[in-house]
């Protein structure tokens, strides 16, 4: 297994009788370090049975060290040995299908499981799928107990194991980092923001339930009902000292509370947040970098704006992250990732590779500090109306510009400002420069009251959106801004 590295104090728990004595060592060819502490009951109900808790010394990054925990009680010595054990970074990986989808479902398969082998040092450990009405204080179950990568674990099926986005993600920084790094999975296809979620996150967005008398969520059962995977697959897991997470979902939530998004999602990273760094004493960073995937693509020429409202509100309608409600995040955009030849249906891309690059890119940046590292796409910083008839746009980068589409940005032409109401008229791209774009709004017959790009659900074709960061090819994520006048 990993365990965080230094300078966060890794943490390592178990049961055993109350009032027995614990002693747990870390020991390294001649390198020792010792913890002693006494095993307390925490609200364990069950026989004598209590749990114990101690954060190591910060350790640097290497091993292989061997845990002892040995338990003397009555005369009586007990001692678990854990081998193989190094210290890196712990990144929690969740969400639902399209952090499930396994490596065996990405594209080029083959040649990523074929090199699973060359990556000893990352180590990978998922929790079993389970739901619960109350928060438990252990996982039900395993999927995968800690284990050095193989093609079997990380090509185990459709949906099952391992997750390509979190395998890949860890990769890229191992290759980077170059010491050990830990991926823990915790997802379940299919499911929304709110059963990831406590009652905390809940109640500050104004949402309750009722299995009796809601209707909408009376036939989702299982893991489709609010709190039950924070319970069984989130909370246990709140002692672990770990350096970040990454999180790919929302496609549940187009269609079910949609409009809250943007106050569930934010809310849930910082009670997750909250819960980790109490849990672990401390141990993970009350404000842990945090990074999400923006939706993809499902449905090809179909009007319907649930999946841009939903990319808005992954953001908390910034567009960007990270943002002053989402501090420490990072986002990779995907919508030019469509894949309409996907076995798994278009809603499964593919190209996940991509996906797990942008996170890292994020990672470098905001979890690493990497202040040098470009990790957004271009976003407007500026907006000029010439001639009531030309919209300027001024980008935050220097801009490549693949195609001057005449649909992808529309106006809003109104009397008033109100997105849902709003008569939505194409202005194509008539120029651009080096970090500017120009549209032709001359068709807008009213008050241009806002402007917006790529608010469609499958906004263009795989990697061919109009706009992209100069040399990075990021893409430019979407957006919508108002007003552009007084």
């Amino acid at each position: 297994m990993v365990l965080q590295k230094q300078p966060i104090r890794a943490v390592v728990w178990g049961y055993g009788v109350v009032g027995a004595t614990v002693n747990v060592t870390v020991q390294k060819e001649d390198s020792i370090f010792s913890h002693q502490i006494t095993a307390v009951n925490e609200g364990i109900s069950f026989g004598i049975t209590g749990v114990w808790k101690v954060s190591f010394d910060p350790i640097g990054p290497g091993g292989p060290f061997s845990v002892i925990a040995e338990q003397k009680y009555s005369r009586v010595v007990d001692s678990i040995v854990l081998r193989d054990v190094y210290f890196g970074d712990i990144w929690l990986c969740g969400g639902q299908s399209n952090m499930e989808m396994t490596v065996l479902q990405v594209i080029n398969a083959s040649e990523e499981l074929s090199v699973a082998s060359r990556y000893p040092y990352i180590r990978l450990f998922q929790a079993g799928l389970e739901e619960s009405s109350q928060e438990l204080d252990d996982l039900a179950s395993i999927a995968v107990q800690w284990s050095a990568p193989t093609a079997e674990i990380l090509g185990n099926g459709n949906f099952t194991s391992f997750s390509a986005v979190c395998w890949l993600f860890g990769r890229y920084l191992y290759d980077k980092l170059q010491y050990p790094i830990g991926l823990v999975e915790s997802c379940w296809g299919g499911t929304p923001i709110e059963a990831w979620s406590s009652n905390r996150v809940l109640n500050k967005c104004g949402l309750s339930f009722n299995v009796a008398s809601d209707n909408q969520i009376n036939d989702e059962t299982g893991p489709h009902y609010p709190t039950v995977l924070w319970n069984a697959m989130i909370h246990p897991l709140r002692r672990m000292a770990i350096k970040g997470a990454i999180w790919y979902q929302g496609e549940a939530n187009t269609a079910w509370h949609n409009a809250e998004y943007n106050c569930t999602f934010p809310a849930m990273i910082e009670d997750w947040r909250q819960a980790f760094h109490e849990g672990s004493g401390g141990a993970s960073e009350i404000d842990f970098p945090f990074g999400f995937v923006q939706l993809s693509t499902y449905h090809h020429k179909v009007p319907d704006d649930t999946y841009p409202w939903i990319r808005w509100h992954q953001t908390a309608d910034f567009g960007y992250a990270p943002n002053p409600k989402m501090r420490r995040t990072f986002m990779a955009v995907a919508m030019d990732l469509g894949d309409e030849k996907s076995p798994y249906g278009t809603i499964h891309p593919r190209y996940k590779q991509d996906v797990a690059y942008r996170l890292y890119l994020g990672a470098q940046a905001v979890a690493y500090r990497e202040t040098a590292v470009v990790f957004q796409g271009p976003f407007p910083k500026g907006l000029q109306l010439k001639n009531c008839t030309e919209l300027i746009i001024i980008y935050t980068q220097q801009l490549t510009v693949l195609e001057h589409s005449n649909d992808i940005f529309e106006v809003c032409c109104s009397p008033k400002w109100n997105s849902s109401s709003c008569k939505w008229v194409s202005a194509p791209i008539v120029n651009s420069s080096f970090n500017t774009l120009s549209l032709s709004v001359k068709d807008c017959r009213q008050k241009m009251m806002g402007v917006r790009y790529a608010w469609k659900e499958w906004p263009c074709e795989l990697k061919k959106c109009p706009l992209y960061s100069k040399g990075y090819k990021l893409p430019a994520p979407p957006f919508m801004i108002q007003p552009v006048h007084d």
